[in-house]
């Protein structure tokens, strides 16, 4: 049977190559030859075209032994020692766990899964285990014991499946904004509103929305290390693979094109909005937003994901493997929130005593620790998913064409002055 892997091994002394971050090539280990990423295409041209062809008359593994889990498993050979590997049915590019020779399977890219383009992996190991302890300086509700207790389980580096949005969004949005002024008489403030209406029409171009098309991985963390940076993009290449883990998508283009085409929508809406200026107060009462000349790419980005154990829970992070962003939730100390929140309340309000009286003092010491220890628990958590794609509008992709604003009514609110304690003073008679 013709082998559907593919070792990239190195052509002096056959030692496995590994592609190289930092220098952009495939480099040996052993006899720390370097080739270019067109000498190593052009010499496993050949072979990687047989094990194309192999994995297209293979069916999936039908070991019994495996039962259901087997129509999500395939087997293959490494060429180098002969092991049987088995990998999930997505899984292009791996290890073998006897050899440790990187293993490429370049028929799970044949035909209408071939990737268009690829980000090579531009930061390295090493810098993805530093940014890992960086991440946790600063954060103030960190359990002590947790930066030096953890531990690093697993640290890999994947090339994972995005599908690339593009689309043309043509927006019709009306706002309700508001402006207020305020004027002061000795008895009562008077605040007057101001109502308004305004009309907006236009047109917002979107480039290369990403949408990861792999199931496992959590949506929140890729859509966290956004973004990258395309002008590093690259036609696929096997070349690329060797030394990391790569799979292909399982989320189709049309499953995942409702995630791109819901961050269009609220992108688009809020691009209308950012128009609206010169009031208090801006909020969408009505918008429509109609999506043509949708289109779709499929490329491979890197991603190092880093997985760590404390207190028998695992916590996962993810760096972008090209601008080292880097992203993952972290667990809160309760008791340090709460210490946190007492020690604020208690400033806030002694200094609130100074203007004013005790009850809105308090109030205001409670509202104003909330917000900050709210603020701190939120620093905690990174790896959200995202809900707009203004990073993704090119810097013409923007067309306003209808403006109207529209002057509608206008109210006024009547605020008595509160007395002084005591009584109002008539002074001396």
């Amino acid at each position: 049977m013709p082998s559907k892997v593919t070792n990239y091994q190195c052509p002096s002394c056959t030692g496995p190559l590994h592609f190289e971050e930092h220098s952009g090539r495939l480099e040996c280990e052993y006899c720390e030859s370097t080739y270019s990423l067109e000498e190593i295409e052009a010499l496993f041209a050949q072979k990687n075209q047989k094990a194309e062809t192999a994995a297209e008359q293979v069916t999936e593994s039908s070991d019994a032994e495996w039962g259901e889990d087997a129509s999500h498993m395939r087997s293959y050979n490494c060429p180098s020692c002969g092991a049987e590997l088995i990998c999930e049915e997505t899984t292009a590019a791996t290890a073998c766990p006897y050899c440790g020779n990187p293993t490429v399977i370049p028929g799970q890219f044949g035909g209408t899964k071939r990737p268009d383009c690829i980000i090579p992996f531009k930061v390295g190991k090493e810098q993805a285990v530093e940014a890992l302890k960086q991440h946790y300086q600063g954060k103030l509700l960190l359990p002590k014991a947790f930066a030096s207790e953890n531990h690093l389980q697993e640290i890999k580096g994947v090339y994972v499946p995005f599908w690339l949005f593009d689309a043309t969004a043509d927006v019709q949005a009306t706002f309700s904004m508001t402006r207020s002024h305020t004027q002061h008489t000795r008895d009562e403030r008077i605040v007057t509103t101001e109502h308004y209406e305004a009309h907006r029409s236009g047109r917002v171009e979107f480039s290369q929305v990403p949408v990861d098309g792999s199931s496992k991985m959590p949506d929140g963390h890729m859509d966290a290390v956004e973004p990258y940076d395309y002008g590093e993009l690259k036609p696929f290449s096997l070349s690329y693979l060797p030394g990391f883990l790569a799979d292909k998508y399982d989320v189709d283009q049309e499953t995942s094109a409702a995630r791109a085409e819901e961050r269009c929508r609220n992108s688009a809406i809020s691009t209308m909005a950012d128009t609206v200026r010169g009031y208090d107060t801006c909020s969408v009462r009505q918008a429509d937003v109609k999506l043509s000349d949708r289109k779709a790419s499929y490329a491979l980005m890197p991603v190092w994901l880093l997985s760590t154990r404390w207190k028998e829970k695992e916590y996962l992070f993810a760096m972008n493997g090209q601008t080292g962003r880097f992203v993952g939730d972290l667990p809160v100390s309760w008791g340090k929130f709460w210490l946190w929140f007492a020690g604020l309340f208690l400033v806030i309000s002694l200094i609130g005593s100074m203007f004013l009286d005790t009850e809105a003092a308090l109030i205001a010491g409670a509202v104003l620790a909330g917000i900050i220890c709210g603020a701190m628990v939120s620093v905690m958590k990174s790896a959200r998913q995202q809900s707009h794609a203004n990073a993704y509008i090119p810097a013409e992709g923007v067309e306003l064409l209808a403006k109207n604003d529209r002057f509608l009514h206008r109210t006024v609110t009547r605020h008595r002055n509160q007395q002084p304690q005591g009584g109002p003073h008539h002074g001396p008679r």
